[in-house]
């Protein structure tokens, strides 16, 4: 049985870009140190955070190797590797593992609506292609518009290497329910909607894949350790101070928001990968503001 149990907080980190369109290797190292920095408990690169969509091949690769570098086994590191096709997935998380991951997070088939029947087909195979490899489902059926059910998901959390789930579908009565049927399986849900990691925490979720850690890791990560202190009220202080950030995600195009707010604290980001274009001006003020509220930029 696989034994590695996903915990903590776990930011779904950003790609940087430079001019050319190529990863800027200096930030994202400047990044994966600004985050264990932060306490975090583990890494996620090329995630939907991280524009696995927008990347190469390469690129993917390229991140990865980075970012397992730089960590240097401070963290365990958590790598995307859906794709629309199986063969895809199984090639991109056989990269992964060859570069070193301690797991990987592999996202619905998008575009293309599989049945529950095919979804299962599709993750077995992943699985089975490397099965000595921790395996996380992602549902994000908000962006996939494909639907991982509970029954479904109770079926995979029998194979022996896939041992949670990444849940960004915002309803906690499904996160309940993940929860509540895999106990006392090998089976961890980790929240994937900013807003809900306390909540989530409350109903025995193990952690949370969050996209606003990279910007501020330190209050995502007080969320989680005061609520293992059982400092429920510092906890929750912390979330609602978190809840303006993930909000401003709808001040632009997705991902660029956060990769914008990393520029103003110091860390180039880059833009996002077209289409995605930058924010607005008057946008990027009330970013800016968020970020001064938080402490981050001077008044």
């Amino acid at each position: 049985m696989i034994q590695f149990v996903p915990r903590g907080i776990i930011p779904a980190m950003v790609t940087p870009i430079d001019e050319k369109g190529q990863i800027n290797e200096s930030a994202l190292r400047k990044l994966t140190n600004h985050l264990i920095g932060g306490g975090v408990h583990g890494l996620f690169p090329v995630g939907s955070q991280g524009e696995f969509f927008s990347l190469t091949f390469e690129q993917k690769k390229e991140a990865v190797r980075i970012v397992v570098d730089e960590t240097k086994g401070r963290v365990p590191v958590y790598a995307g590797t859906g794709a629309v096709t199986t063969r895809e997935a199984i090639e991109t998380t056989k990269m992964a593992q060859d570069m070193g991951v301690d797991a990987v997070s592999v996202i619905t088939p998008y575009f293309l609506v599989p049945s529950q029947k095919e979804l299962i087909a599709h993750y077995t195979a992943i699985a089975k292609a490397c099965p000595s490899l921790p395996i996380l489902l992602y549902s994000n059926p908000d962006r996939t518009q494909v639907p991982l059910p509970v029954s479904t998901v109770l079926e995979l959390a029998a194979v022996d290497n896939i041992i949670g789930i990444k849940d960004s579908g915002g309803d906690m009565s499904i996160t309940g329910e993940f929860i509540r049927l895999t106990r006392g399986m090998n089976f961890h849900v980790l929240m994937g909607r900013d807003t809900l990691i306390y909540a989530a925490l409350c109903y025995g979720a193990k952690g949370s894949i969050c996209a606003t850690g990279n910007v501020d890791p330190r209050v995502p990560v007080e969320i989680y350790e005061a609520f293992m202190a059982g400092d429920h009220k510092r906890a929750l202080e912390a979330q609602y101070s978190l809840a303006p950030l993930r909000i401003a995600f709808g001040l632009g195009t997705f991902p660029v928001v956060v990769k914008e707010a990393l520029t103003m604290i110091g860390i180039d980001a880059g833009p996002a990968i077209l289409p995605v274009g930058p924010m607005m001006p008057e946008n990027r003020e009330k970013l800016r503001k968020i970020l001064t509220d938080m402490g981050l930029l001077k008044k």
